[in-house]
């Protein structure tokens, strides 16, 4: 079975990261990386009517065009059981409460090592 994960950040480096550290670390694990929320909105609806889940996404709170709370917001309107994660470097309680409001399942902080992070997700997805 191949797991795949959408990784919404408008860092390049963090989407690098993300890539190396789930889909290079783990064999099972495909990311799929785009830059801001509208992307992700249509990446998710893509990855769905080509039956590759998505079975989580990664998703940050600040973005241009679209930010993670607005793309969250859609994705949950057509799909209710998509599991979110916010992953962001701020904690801010408005945002992350508006995020949960949203449909996001949970936080995710990104300052921490990768590896942890890559572990956090693979959990995620065997939960």
């Amino acid at each position: 079975m191949t797991y795949h994960v959408l990784v919404a950040d408008d860092e390049p480096n963090i989407c690098e990261l993300m890539d190396l550290y789930l889909g290079v670390a783990y064999d099972d694990i495909k990311t799929h990386t785009v830059a801001n929320g509208k992307i992700a909105v249509e990446m998710y609806a893509q990855l769905a009517c080509e039956d590759m889940g998505p079975d989580l996404v990664l998703m940050d709170i600040r973005m241009p065009v679209m930010d993670g709370i607005e793309a969250t917001r859609r994705i949950i309107e057509s799909d209710p059981d998509a599991k979110i994660y916010m992953v962001t470097a701020y904690y801010e309680p408005d945002l992350i409460e508006e995020a949960m409001n949203a449909g996001a399942k949970g936080v995710i902080n990104k300052i921490r090592e990768f590896k942890k992070i890559a572990k956090t997700v693979r959990g995620l997805l065997e939960s």
